[in-house]
Protein backbone atom coordinates (compact mmCIF):
# COMPACT_ATOMS: atom_id res chain seq x y z
CA UNK A 1 0.00 0.00 0.00
CA UNK A 2 1.85 3.45 -1.27
CA UNK A 3 1.95 5.82 1.65
CA UNK A 4 0.04 9.28 1.75
CA UNK A 5 1.62 12.32 2.40
CA UNK A 6 0.00 14.67 5.27
CA UNK A 7 0.55 17.67 7.14
CA UNK A 8 -0.60 17.45 10.49
CA UNK A 9 -3.02 19.99 9.82
CA UNK A 10 -4.60 17.81 6.80
CA UNK A 11 -4.82 14.78 8.85
CA UNK A 12 -6.58 16.51 11.84
CA UNK A 13 -9.01 18.25 9.33
CA UNK A 14 -9.35 13.69 8.03
CA UNK A 15 -10.01 12.93 11.76
CA UNK A 16 -12.48 15.40 12.35
CA UNK A 17 -14.20 14.84 8.81
CA UNK A 18 -14.40 10.91 9.81
CA UNK A 19 -15.74 11.62 13.33
CA UNK A 20 -18.46 13.85 12.03
CA UNK A 21 -19.57 10.98 9.21
CA UNK A 22 -19.53 8.54 12.28
CA UNK A 23 -21.29 10.28 15.19
CA UNK A 24 -23.59 12.58 13.43
CA UNK A 25 -23.76 12.19 10.18
CA UNK A 26 -24.40 8.08 10.49
CA UNK A 27 -27.27 8.04 12.96
CA UNK A 28 -28.80 11.12 11.42
CA UNK A 29 -29.29 8.89 8.36
CA UNK A 30 -30.21 5.78 10.20
CA UNK A 31 -33.29 7.57 11.83
CA UNK A 32 -34.28 8.88 8.51
CA UNK A 33 -34.31 5.28 6.78
CA UNK A 34 -36.50 4.33 10.27
CA UNK A 35 -38.84 7.47 9.54
CA UNK A 36 -39.15 6.59 5.96
CA UNK A 37 -39.92 3.09 6.82
CA UNK A 38 -42.66 3.85 8.91
CA UNK A 39 -44.67 5.64 6.22
CA UNK A 40 -45.24 2.12 4.86
CA UNK A 41 -44.54 0.82 1.25
CA UNK A 42 -41.03 0.88 0.73
CA UNK A 43 -41.37 -0.40 -2.99
CA UNK A 44 -42.79 3.76 -4.20
CA UNK A 45 -40.98 5.75 -0.88
CA UNK A 46 -38.31 8.88 -2.12
CA UNK A 47 -37.73 9.69 1.08
CA UNK A 48 -36.57 5.96 2.05
CA UNK A 49 -34.93 5.82 -1.14
CA UNK A 50 -32.73 8.81 -0.36
CA UNK A 51 -31.83 8.07 3.11
CA UNK A 52 -30.90 4.97 1.42
CA UNK A 53 -28.57 6.84 -1.12
CA UNK A 54 -26.77 9.08 1.32
CA UNK A 55 -26.00 5.99 3.83
CA UNK A 56 -24.40 4.65 1.19
CA UNK A 57 -22.20 7.55 0.54
CA UNK A 58 -22.10 8.10 4.05
CA UNK A 59 -20.45 4.49 4.28
CA UNK A 60 -18.35 5.13 1.11
CA UNK A 61 -16.65 8.11 2.40
CA UNK A 62 -15.95 6.54 6.01
CA UNK A 63 -14.14 3.80 4.23
CA UNK A 64 -12.08 6.04 2.27
CA UNK A 65 -11.29 7.89 5.08
CA UNK A 66 -10.58 5.34 7.15
CA UNK A 67 -8.14 4.46 4.08
CA UNK A 68 -6.43 7.50 3.70
CA UNK A 69 -5.74 8.01 7.47
CA UNK A 70 -4.34 4.03 8.04
CA UNK A 71 -2.13 5.11 4.91
CA UNK A 72 -0.99 8.38 6.01
CA UNK A 73 2.25 9.80 6.32
CA UNK A 74 2.03 12.77 8.67
CA UNK A 75 4.65 15.35 8.21
CA UNK A 76 5.67 17.98 10.27
CA UNK A 77 6.79 21.00 8.29
CA UNK A 78 8.32 22.77 11.42
CA UNK A 79 10.27 19.33 11.75
CA UNK A 80 11.75 19.82 8.70
CA UNK A 81 15.64 20.84 8.09
CA UNK A 82 16.12 20.26 4.20
CA UNK A 83 18.96 22.93 3.53
CA UNK A 84 16.67 25.66 2.03
CA UNK A 85 15.30 23.15 -0.49
CA UNK A 86 11.47 22.92 -1.34
CA UNK A 87 9.93 19.90 -0.11
CA UNK A 88 6.65 18.78 1.21
CA UNK A 89 5.08 21.35 3.62
CA UNK A 90 7.22 23.78 2.79
CA UNK A 91 5.87 27.19 2.62
CA UNK A 92 7.26 28.91 -0.61
CA UNK A 93 7.12 32.83 -1.20
CA UNK A 94 7.13 33.08 -5.00
CA UNK A 95 7.29 35.79 -7.87
CA UNK A 96 5.94 35.98 -10.86
CA UNK A 97 8.95 36.87 -13.23
CA UNK A 98 6.46 37.72 -15.94
CA UNK A 99 4.00 39.59 -14.14
CA UNK A 100 6.02 40.56 -10.78
CA UNK A 101 2.83 39.60 -8.41
CA UNK A 102 3.99 37.64 -5.72
CA UNK A 103 2.14 34.47 -3.88
CA UNK A 104 3.14 32.49 -0.76
CA UNK A 105 2.33 28.54 -0.82
CA UNK A 106 2.76 25.46 1.17
CA UNK A 107 2.82 22.29 -0.51
CA UNK A 108 0.34 19.70 1.18
CA UNK A 109 -1.35 16.54 0.22
CA UNK A 110 -3.87 16.51 -2.06
CA UNK A 111 -6.65 16.15 0.06
CA UNK A 112 -5.93 19.24 2.04
CA UNK A 113 -5.56 21.29 -1.30
CA UNK A 114 -7.05 24.88 -1.24
CA UNK A 115 -5.51 27.41 -3.25
CA UNK A 116 -7.82 30.06 -1.87
CA UNK A 117 -6.03 29.21 1.19
CA UNK A 118 -2.64 29.03 -0.42
CA UNK A 119 -2.53 25.42 -0.12
CA UNK A 120 -1.25 23.56 -3.25
CA UNK A 121 -1.56 19.73 -3.94
CA UNK A 122 1.85 18.18 -3.75
CA UNK A 123 0.55 16.53 -7.46
CA UNK A 124 -0.12 20.07 -9.06
CA UNK A 125 2.15 21.58 -12.04
CA UNK A 126 3.28 24.14 -9.90
CA UNK A 127 4.36 21.91 -6.33
CA UNK A 128 5.90 19.61 -9.36
CA UNK A 129 8.31 22.15 -10.55
CA UNK A 130 8.93 23.59 -7.24
CA UNK A 131 10.49 20.44 -5.19
CA UNK A 132 14.23 20.23 -4.82
CA UNK A 133 14.68 23.65 -6.06
CA UNK A 134 16.08 26.36 -3.85
CA UNK A 135 15.81 30.07 -2.98
CA UNK A 136 17.06 32.23 -5.73
CA UNK A 137 16.23 28.99 -8.20
CA UNK A 138 13.58 29.74 -11.24
CA UNK A 139 10.39 27.45 -11.67
CA UNK A 140 9.46 26.91 -15.28
CA UNK A 141 5.54 26.08 -14.74
CA UNK A 142 3.57 24.34 -17.64
CA UNK A 143 0.21 26.75 -16.43
CA UNK A 144 -3.15 26.47 -18.75
CA UNK A 145 -2.06 29.94 -20.07
CA UNK A 146 1.05 29.11 -20.87
CA UNK A 147 4.36 28.43 -19.55
CA UNK A 148 5.19 30.94 -15.90
CA UNK A 149 8.19 31.26 -14.41
CA UNK A 150 8.31 31.74 -10.31
CA UNK A 151 11.20 32.71 -9.16
CA UNK A 152 11.52 31.31 -5.34
CA UNK A 153 11.92 34.35 -3.00
CA UNK A 154 11.97 32.09 0.47
CA UNK A 155 11.54 28.63 1.59
CA UNK A 156 10.20 28.61 5.32
CA UNK A 157 9.82 25.17 7.05
CA UNK A 158 6.57 26.26 9.56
Amino acid sequence: MTTIPLTQRGADLLKAELHRLKSVERHAVIQAIAEARAQGDLSENAEYDAAKDKQGFIEGRIKELEGKLAAAQVIDPSALDAGGKVVFGATVDLEDQDKGSKVTYQIVGDDEADLKQGLVSISSPIARALIGKEEGDVAEVQAPGGVRHWEIMAVRYA
